[in-house]
């Protein structure tokens, strides 16, 4: 589960985006401008500090973020071409964009928070992000086909994620099998993809995407592996609403063009930017058993070659987890 916070209410987010601008604002100005008393001023400023966002107070000048935040746009993110809402909270974008689905929203629906409360990973990890730090969102598409023809559809969006990054700066972004965007070794973003449908279709397929834009020590802290974000890639601060247009923008190409060609074309592209193609690495099977051996590359439908002894084995999403042998 995420870490929680107990306090966060509208007047806090509507607080953020005031003082977002990252200059200092009197707690007169604010209460007044909110129509909020001094004292719910007060008790907004101590939710997002405690939601890891770090406000200077100082007597005769009022509050100010100690560095400025980007807070999301859907006006600036609609040129996409896509339906994009932004909400301050939400407790999963895809959980909430897959009952939106079963209830008729339309392919291209776009959802993005602020503040996702219940993230979730692969294999029902949460997803740990922060307030104006990161980017938690989900994208719907609908396909004609089955989920059986859309095998490999999460290495897919993971290449449109890793040529919006790159695009941006991040020159060194690599993919792991199956669904894990690195930088320097080190996870960057991840990718949790959720359908629903029959058989042989048609399917609404929901792809959810976070993106560390800027961790702070204490979120790093909280973080149960090694974590990356885009700031330090890219070396410089980011707007998070170029960078999301820029992820949608390659996501909705991809996503398009995979209903109509599959995940074949983008095989050869997946594997250049495979951080374990031809090295040695180590399965971690479902039952807790291991094996080891050399990441060969993956199969048209998405599946891991992976070479054991003589063998050349299949491995499908959900089934491993894939770490680097270290060398002695």
């Amino acid at each position: 589960m995420g870490y929680s916070i107990p306090h966060m209410t509208p007047h806090s987010f509507a607080l953020l985006r005031l003082i977002a601008d990252g200059e200092f604002h009197s707690g007169e100005a604010l209460a007044r401008t909110l129509d909020i008393s001094r004292g719910t001023v007060w008790n907004a400023v101590r939710a997002l500090e405690d939601a890891d966002l770090a406000i200077y107070k100082v007597r005769g000048r009022g509050y100010k973020l100690a560095e400025p935040v980007s807070l999301l746009d859907a006006r600036a993110l609609r040129a996409n071409g896509l339906h994009v809402e932004v909400v301050d909270a939400v407790g999963s974008t895809n959980t909430e964009l897959m009952q939106r689905a079963a209830s008729g929203a339309a392919s291209g629906s776009v959802l993005a928070t602020e503040w996702q409360q219940s993230g979730r990973g692969r294999m029902g990890r949460a997803w740990q992000a922060g307030i104006g730090r990161a980017l938690a969102f989900s994208v719907l598409w609908r396909y004609a086909q089955g989920a059986s023809a859309l095998s490999g559809l999460s290495l897919a969006v993971g290449v449109a994620v890793v040529r919006a990054l790159r695009a941006i700066g991040a020159g060194d972004v690599e993919l792991k099998w199956p669904n894990d965007v690195l930088w320097r070794g080190a996870k960057l973003a991840g990718i949790l993809v959720e359908l629903s449908g029959d058989t042989l279709g048609p399917s609404a397929v929901v792809v959810g995407i976070g993106v560390n834009v800027r961790l702070s020590a204490a979120m790093r802290a909280r973080i149960d592996q090694p974590a990356a974000d885009l700031e330090s890639a890219c070396g410089g601060t980011l707007d998070r609403n170029a960078v999301l247009g820029a992820v949608l923008r390659e996501l909705r190409d991809v996503l398009e063009r995979f209903g109509v060609d599959g995940f074949a074309p983008l095989r050869p592209e997946w594997e250049r930017y495979h951080a374990h193609q031809g090295k040695r690495v180590t399965v971690t099977l479902p039952g807790g058993a291991t094996d080891s051996g050399v990441a060969r590359g993956i199969a048209e439908d998405g599946a891991l070659l992976f070479e054991s002894g003589n063998a050349l084995r299949r491995l499908h999403s959900g089934e491993i987890s894939l770490r680097a042998v270290k060398r002695p």
